[in-house]
């Protein structure tokens, strides 16, 4: 069995490295092509992408790879019914675990370019088109890791959902955020991938009300889990021994 602590040391450091990725390769974007915007986001959107598979995949085991509090709230959600969800007390540990790791990433990745440790961002992102941008790019984010585990297509995830969120970086007026520990996390640094504090809570309320969308849309393409169903995971149960191969309704993947 997989012990708690482990399962949260998981998604700390996930989430951290997570948001290096993202903060660390926006910095070396802005410096290796200061003149081209669409450059650099090209660049941070390659990272991302990399980053973000190796970690579903490598993590996954452990924790499920949320390194999302909306994912993790919506397996809590499900598995009310479906009895095979995090629990409130496992939920509660794991979004604090995916924010303080976010903070974490964000100043280890401002220390390794140089940059004060922990410097406020000033970009403002704050119109009702950003909004709309971060509610797509969650719903999406959740009818793709939803979706597959409907599917019993989990093999995938890693690439999937990684694959997604490279896309909606191209594709979301706000560049897919769809993530709130990660959005908090990229407010500590003043650099590209920087949100200036005062637009997080509008973002976050997004992502949320986005998080609602897309399990509505995965409960009106392939229909309600029955009550006891063990079909909603990616990897083996945390909770259980590694001979049992029930899995957790979300314990898949994450998203920025």
């Amino acid at each position: 069995m997989i012990p708690l602590f482990r399962r949260v040391l998981a998604e700390a450091v996930g989430t951290g490295l997570l948001v290096a990725v993202v903060v660390g390769s926006g910095i070396m974007a802005q410096r290796l092509s200061p003149d081209d915007v669409g450059l650099q986001l090209l660049e941070n959107a390659l990272a991302t992408v990399f980053g973000l598979g190796v970690l579903i995949a490598v993590l996954g085991p452990v924790s499920g790879a949320h390194f999302n509090p909306v994912v993790s709230l919506a397996d809590y959600w499900q598995g009310r019914r479906t009895g095979a969800g995090l629990s409130a007390r496992e939920l509660a540990f794991y979004v604090i675990a995916q924010i303080g790791g976010a903070i974490a990433g964000a100043v280890l990745a401002n220390a390794m370019f140089a940059e004060p440790a922990i410097s406020w961002a000033a970009t403002e992102r704050s119109a009702s088109h950003l909004w709309l941008g971060e509610m797509v790019a969650t719903a999406g984010l959740m009818l793709v890791i939803f979706g597959l585990v409907r599917e019993g297509r989990t093999a995938v995830a890693p690439a999937a959902v990684a694959g997604y969120i490279g896309a909606a970086y191209w594709f979301t007026s706000s560049t897919s955020f769809a993530n709130p520990a990660v959005t908090i996390g990229r407010a500590f640094s003043d650099t590209f991938a920087g949100i200036a504090p005062a637009s997080v809570p509008a973002f976050i309320a997004a992502q949320l009300a986005g998080g609602v969308i897309g399990l509505l849309l995965v409960t009106g393409l392939f229909g309600r889990a029955p009550a006891g169903s063990q079909q909603e995971a990616v990897m083996t149960h945390p909770g259980q021994p590694s001979t049992d191969r029930t899995v957790r309704p979300a314990e898949r993947t994450s998203g920025r």
